[in-house]
This record gives C-alpha cells, sequence and structure tokens, in this order.
C-alpha cells in the first residue's frame, strides 16, 4: 500500500526552498517517495499560507512553489464548500473539547488541511497521512506524522 501525503505548510516551505533547514534531506524523502509509487498533494489553504509569505519577502523560491505541480506527482486540492463546513465542525469541536488549535480569530489552516486530509481518505484507495511538523494538533483529526517519520520504503512497487 502506497500513502497519499497531504503537505503542510512548513513541509511544502521546506521542499521548494533549497536553503532552508533540512531542505537537502527533504527533497531526497520527496523523490525516495515518489520512486516508491507515493502521491502527493497541496491543499490550497497550504499554498496561500506559504504563498503570501514568499511574496512579502520577494523570495525567488515562489516560481518553484509555481511550478512544482508541472514537475512531479503533484495534485493540488481546491478549498471547497465540503472541505469549509468539515473545517469549521472541526474548528468548534477543538474549542468545544478546550483544546482549540489556534487563536479564537485565527481561520486555522491545521483545522482546513485535516478536512481536506479526511475528505480526500473517502476517496483514495491508499493510506492519507498529513506530512508535518504539527503533529500535535493535526494528529487530532488525522494520520499525521513528521515528514522524516514517513517512510517511503513502506510500500515499494
Amino acid at each position: 500500500m502506497t500513502y497519499a501525503v497531504v503537505l503542510d505548510t512548513n513541509t511544502l516551505g521546506v521542499l521548494i526552498n533549497p536553503r532552508a533547514k533540512h531542505a537537502a534531506a527533504c527533497i531526497a524523502w520527496f523523490e525516495a517517495m515518489i520512486h516508491n509509487g507515493h502521491h502527493f498533494y497541496v491543499p490550497e489553504i497550504a499554498d496561500y499560507e506559504l504563498r503570501r509569505e514568499l511574496i512579502r519577502i520577494g523570495s525567488k523560491s515562489l516560481d518553484y512553489l509555481d511550478r512544482l505541480p508541472e514537475m512531479r506527482e503533484i495534485d493540488y486540492m481546491p478549498l471547497t464548500t465540503e472541505a469549509m463546513r468539515l473545517g469549521a465542525q472541526l474548528w468548534a469541536r477543538a474549542r468545544q473539547e478546550g483544546r482549540p488549535t489556534a487563536g479564537a480569530e485565527a481561520l486555522d489552516g491545521d483545522v482546513l488541511i485535516s478536512a481536506q486530509a479526511l475528505i480526500l481518505q473517502r476517496t483514495e484507495e491508499r493510506q492519507v497521512v498529513v506530512a508535518t511538523d504539527n503533529v500535535r494538533h493535526i494528529s487530532r483529526f488525522t494520520a499525521a506524522k513528521c515528514w522524516e517519520d514517513i517512510d517511503p520504503a513502506t510500500a515499494a512497487p
């Protein structure tokens, strides 16, 4: 079984910035994952969160972010009404439990990424996992691991 890997904003940022800490290791992991038949998804909210910062700082990595889906096995996951509604439910549940994942006024990308991963799981025949450095928040809603902990050889073709 191969993974459907949903990239969180931070993991996506490391992947597209060759000067980021651990970039070489992340790129090698990404290539190994693709080689072994795993597939990647970029939630639109993750693209937005990363893109706005790259534009703000004038980063050349923006060009790579734009070309990434053309070059690799990556699909974009548009924000849909279904994802927004499920995200709202996750957001409310976290607050009702007294364990919010962001401030009360925040859009809370974590719940939206989690919602998109949950929706993807309904249609994927493979295991869906969010690659993130924020495992504590996202794993409350869906499967999540640090990218370093997702073994590319888990399911070689």
